[in-house]
């Protein structure tokens, strides 16, 4: 179990909380982000990472999966330390006036702030009920994609209807030996161009259509995946030589922990101060989706600008005394960690 101290803690890795440590390095905040997934990107990488959004300033279109690896270029030279596949299980106030972040792994985090950007509360995949399936999970099962070459030359195996499965299964086309996609059913609940071009696909031979299936078992040691097994509601079953298995079924999202922290609520949203992003707890902010006050827009750019308000203010708490010379980016820079 390791302890670490910060400057702030930032719960939540997605787009908000990427723009979260941009803004914090801005004003020499330093940060530990914690995720309850295993990579960047919240909902823009889990659920649709092929689609465009169309909202983003200067961006008439711009895919999520991009604008999850843009905002984690911009947040890189501040040095974040990612803690992954973990939650922030308790919060509790130390003498000296920090929080001390549990972690549902052990660890803990001590820091002046904490800025929640949770969006709708902690994201975990729902994990298909397969036996063994845990020693094959961060090796050869994977429920999202960081970066697509890790696939470059695998036999891939994504099972899963809806659009990300859809998407994934076009995008890894260009790069796996081979792309294999179970579903229960020959529809897809994807957007009907998507599925039309994966369809387009099948019929060239860039993906195989594995339907109707479902995932029946896995076939392995040490981690290493060498088969899925999918069987038909009849029972007949079939193995599928495979490397990685993508399981695409959706997230499932509650507070979790954050209901326990007895901080001011509105309808299951944390209700803050609109000028400063602060709870009724000291040092502790909220921004994007997670954040309610009058007049709230849930878009990705109201978080962004939440996300700029709270860095400022954590600021105050991390640097008491010190006064904040406002300056815009084309006059400071981007200081070094």
């Amino acid at each position: 179990m390791a302890q670490h101290e910060t400057d702030a803690v930032i719960v939540g890795a997605g787009p908000v909380g990427l723009f979260a440590v941009f803004q914090c390095g801005m004003v020499k905040v330093r940060c530990h982000v914690v995720d309850a997934l295993e990579a960047v990107g919240g909902q823009l990488s889990a659920l649709y990472p092929e689609k465009p959004i169309y909202d983003i300033p200067g961006h008439p279109s711009i895919l999520a999966a991009d604008l999850v690896e843009r905002l984690s270029e911009q947040a890189a030279p501040f040095g974040p330390t990612f803690h992954f596949d973990t939650q922030v299980s308790t919060l509790a106030r130390l003498d000296d006036g920090r929080w001390l972040c549990g972690l549902s792994n052990g660890d803990s985090i001590a820091a002046r702030a904490v800025i929640i950007c949770a969006g709708g509360g902690a994201f975990g995949p729902n994990r298909p009920p397969l036996d063994g399936l845990a020693q094959y999970e961060g090796t050869s099962v994977f429920y999202l994609v960081r970066k697509r070459e890790d696939f470059r030359g695998k036999n891939v195996v994504i099972a899963g209807g809806g659009d990300s499965a859809v998407d994934w299964a076009i995008s890894l086309a260009e790069v796996a030996a081979k792309v294999m996609v179970v579903h229960r059913r020959p529809k897809f609940r994807a957007a009907p161009e998507s599925e039309a071009r994966l369809k387009q696909l099948a019929e060239s031979g860039g993906v195989e259509l594995v339907v109707p299936y479902q995932l029946h078992g896995l076939e392995g040691e040490n981690g290493k995946l060498s088969a899925v097994v999918v069987a038909t509601l009849e029972g007949e079953a079939k193995r599928l030589e495979a490397d990685v298995l993508l399981p695409f079924y959706g997230l499932s999202s509650d507070l979790g922990p954050i209901a326990q922290w007895n901080l001011g609520m509105d309808r299951n949203l944390i209700a803050v101060d609109p000028a400063t992003g602060a709870t009724d707890a000291p040092g502790i902010y909220a921004a994007g989706d997670i954040c309610s006050y009058p007049g709230k827009l849930k878009l990705i750019l109201s978080g962004f600008a939440e996300a700029a308000r709270v860095a400022h203010s954590a600021h105050d708490v991390v640097h008491p005394g010190e006064a904040l010379h406002f300056e815009h980016s084309t006059t400071s820079g981007v200081p070094k960690a």
